[in-house]
């Protein structure tokens, strides 16, 4: 017994030392790809700064302090006698007058932009939509709405819903793929059938067709673009488990009486998920694109949304205002770009030639 735990400890270690290199020389690989480092880096404050919008861009202050009270508006509705209104119904900040009562017994921290992303100018005195000037940096859209404010809450919603509509898919792939690579024969040759129908179809125009069926909501526009957004990782994931199922060490876990499902999410599957990760920032790219797509042709998210797509349909419908689609395009492009960039950095880094 004294022999065989050191040999066990001993073999446990030297698997570290045989797995730690080369998820180690991928890092390495990857951190010398300098503009993927630095894509990844801005992408990082892109998506913090897209995620506290509420704190950026709101029309209700961050911090009220009255009567030497403190308020957090953005957090909690107050009505508006607690600030020494006559209403119950909530605050306006907007208000003149709740302002001047705020300011006559203490003080309140706007926003640095002081719009939600439905709140109109209706200060401006200028007709809509409005250049861009020292209120509405980016300028105003038809209904007065700020264009900053519009672009940060709708790159949320497409950041959100691509990230989640990613990995969704990705799970439903990488399970997909596992279970023809590893059982292969039958099951293998009755899912590639599948998926050569499946992915046959023109897959916008049916998700128009299916989501014009039913009233606009987010949660069913999700469940139709994953019906058919999760065929992505599938061959990878299926040719991994393809190669690695005829391997010395599965064989071996299999005449031990390893279950196949340990086989495959111990054994295999972390393997496999080596090419699947530098695929995830391009299908977020395809997701994200789709997703303004459909919002451009009124498929997308219910009306009213902040959306990245809804912003150039504006700047269609108001060719006079140049501002509009300039900030959706821009806005579009750069993020995508950033996105492409890491994944291809990423490519790199897992790259199994050199590996």
């Amino acid at each position: 017994m004294s022999n065989q735990q050191p040999a066990s400890a001993s073999s446990t270690t030297e698997t570290k030392r045989r797995l730690n290199p080369i998820w180690q020389a991928r890092f390495d690989r990857f951190r010398r790809n300098r503009l993927g480092v630095v894509s990844l880096f801005v992408f990082s404050v892109i998506f913090v700064i897209c995620m506290a919008a509420n704190v950026i861009a709101n029309d209700k202050p961050l911090l009220v302090q009255y009567q030497g009270g403190y308020y957090f508006p953005i957090v909690k509705a107050y009505p508006e006698t607690a600030f020494g209104g006559v209403f119950e119904t909530e605050t306006n900040y907007k208000d003149p007058a709740v302002q001047a009562l705020i300011n006559d017994d203490g003080y309140y921290v706007m926003p640095p932009i002081p719009f939600a992303d439905q709140t109109p100018n209706v200060e401006l005195g200028l007709p809509y939509p409005a250049a861009p000037n020292s209120q509405n940096w980016l300028g105003t859209d038809d209904l007065g709405r700020d264009v900053l404010a519009r672009v940060l809450y709708g790159m949320r919603v497409s950041l959100l819903f691509g990230l989640a509509l990613t990995l969704a898919g990705a799970l439903i792939g990488i399970i997909v793929g596992a279970i023809q690579g590893y059982y292969g024969g039958w099951v293998d040759l009755a899912g590639q059938r599948f998926m050569e129908v499946w992915g046959g179809m023109p897959q916008l125009f049916m998700i128009i067709i299916l989501v014009s069926l039913f009233s606009p909501s987010i949660s069913m526009l999700f469940a139709m673009m994953l019906l058919f957004g999760w065929m992505g990782l599938v061959g990878l994931v299926r040719a991994e488990f393809l190669r690695a199922r005829n391997f010395d060490y599965v064989r071996a876990a299999r005449n031990l009486g390893v279950s196949d499902s340990q086989i495959m999410l111990k054994h295999i599957l972390p393997n496999a998920l080596a090419s699947s990760l530098s695929q995830l920032p391009f299908i977020l790219t395809a997701n994200i694109i789709a997703l303004t797509a459909l919002d451009f042709l009124g498929y997308g998210l219910p009306p009213g949304s902040p959306s990245l797509g809804e912003l150039m349909v504006q700047g269609k419908n108001n060719l006079d205002a140049p501002w509009l689609a300039l900030s959706g395009f821009f806005s579009l492009t750069f993020i995508l770009s950033l996105l492409i960039f890491v994944g291809e950095a990423l490519r790199d880094a897992f790259d199994p030639r050199r590996a």
